[in-house]
C-alpha cells in the first residue's frame, strides 16, 4: 500500500461513522433539524469541509489534476460562456514568488499544487475579433461579474472533487493583493485577473485541521422576506462558539465580531486590495 492510499483509507475511515446529525452539529456547534433528509457522500463531502493550511509533500496522484478540472468545468456558468481560466502552478520557484505577493502565506510554498483561479475575458475578445465581429458587451461591469461568478462556481466545484479524493484546500484571497504583479508572474493578457488561489494537497495528519463553526441559520436564513432585525444574541453566541474553537485550534483568541468589523473598518484593512477598480481597468477591463 503505498503512503497516498493509506492517507485516503484513514479519510474514508474518519468520516464513515459520522452522521448527518454529527456533521451538522460541528457546523454550528448547536442541532439543526434535518428531518427525514439521509447523509449520502455528496453531503458528507460539503459537510466535512475545512480549511487545510498544513500539508505533506506528497504529490498529487497522476490524473488528479485533470478530475479536479473537469468537476471544476462542470459547475454552471452564465450562457455556457465559461469566461475563466485556471493556472496550476507546481514550480517551488515560482510557488514562492506568489507566495511573497499574497502576503507570504506558506501554504503556498508548502502545498504542491497552487491553482490560479481567473476572471478571463480574453478568450471571448479574440474570438469575437477572430470572427470580425463587435464585442461591446466585455465592456460592462455586468460581463465581469459574470466572470468572477463563473470562477467561483468552478473553483467549489473543484474543492468539493478534491476533498473526495482525500485532499485538502485552502482559499488564498491574498492574490488580489498585487494583482498586476500576479498578472506579470503568470504572463496573463489583457482582460484577464486572478480572483483568488486555491493550495491543494494532502492535509498533514499531525496537524489536523477541525471544521469551522458558522453563523447560525436564524442569522443567514430569511423566509420570504428580509428580517427587520439581526438580533445581537446570536452574535454573542457565535462569539462564545468561535472562541472555543480557537482554543482548540491553538488560535488567537478573536470574538467574530471584532474580527469581521476589523476587517471592514478601514480602506488600509483591505491590504492594498483598496485600489482594485483602478488596477481592473489597467489590466484592460473596461467596467462600464
Amino acid at each position: 500500500m503505498t503512503h497516498t492510499e493509506t492517507i485516503d483509507r484513514n479519510t474514508i475511515e474518519e468520516k464513515s461513522d459520522r452522521t448527518l446529525h454529527d456533521l451538522i452539529f460541528a457546523r454550528y456547534r448547536q442541532p439543526v433539524e434535518t428531518g427525514t433528509v439521509a447523509l449520502n457522500p455528496v453531503l458528507e463531502a460539503i459537510l466535512s469541509h475545512r480549511s487545510v493550511r498544513d500539508y505533506l509533500p506528497t504529490p498529487l496522484p497522476q490524473g488528479a489534476l485533470e478530475t479536479i478540472v473537469a468537476a471544476a468545468q462542470s459547475a454552471s456558468t452564465s450562457s455556457n460562456l465559461q469566461a475563466w481560466s485556471v493556472v496550476a502552478v507546481k514550480d517551488p520557484d515560482r510557488r514562492a514568488r506568489l507566495a511573497a505577493l499574497s502576503g507570504h502565506q506558506r501554504q503556498i510554498v508548502q502545498a504542491p499544487l497552487f491553482l490560479v483561479w481567473l476572471a478571463d475575458l480574453s478568450r471571448l475578445r479574440a474570438i469575437a475579433k477572430g470572427l470580425d465581429r463587435t464585442s461591446e458587451g466585455l465592456d460592462y461591469i455586468e460581463t465581469f461579474l459574470l466572470a468572477v461568478i463563473d470562477a467561483t462556481l468552478a473553483a467549489q466545484n473543484a474543492v468539493v472533487a478534491l476533498e473526495s479524493l482525500g485532499l485538502g484546500s485552502c482559499y488564498i484571497g491574498g492574490i488580489r493583493n498585487q494583482p498586476e504583479a500576479v498578472a506579470a508572474e503568470l504572463r496573463l493578457p489583457p482582460e484577464t485577473i486572478a480572483i483568488f488561489g486555491l493550495t491543494v494537497g494532502y492535509p498533514d495528519p499531525d496537524k489536523p485541521a477541525e471544521i469551522k463553526p458558522r453563523l447560525s441559520q436564524n442569522i443567514v436564513l430569511h423566509h420570504e422576506l428580509y428580517g427587520e432585525e439581526h438580533p445581537a444574541a446570536p452574535l454573542d453566541l457565535y462569539n462564545a462558539t468561535l472562541r472555543i474553537f480557537q482554543a482548540e485550534q491553538n488560535l488567537s483568541p478573536i470574538d467574530w465580531t471584532d474580527q469581521a468589523t476589523s476587517r471592514i473598518s478601514t480602506a488600509d484593512a483591505l491590504k492594498g486590495r483598496q485600489l482594485l477598480t483602478d488596477v481592473i481597468r489597467a489590466l484592460g477591463f473596461a467596467l462600464k
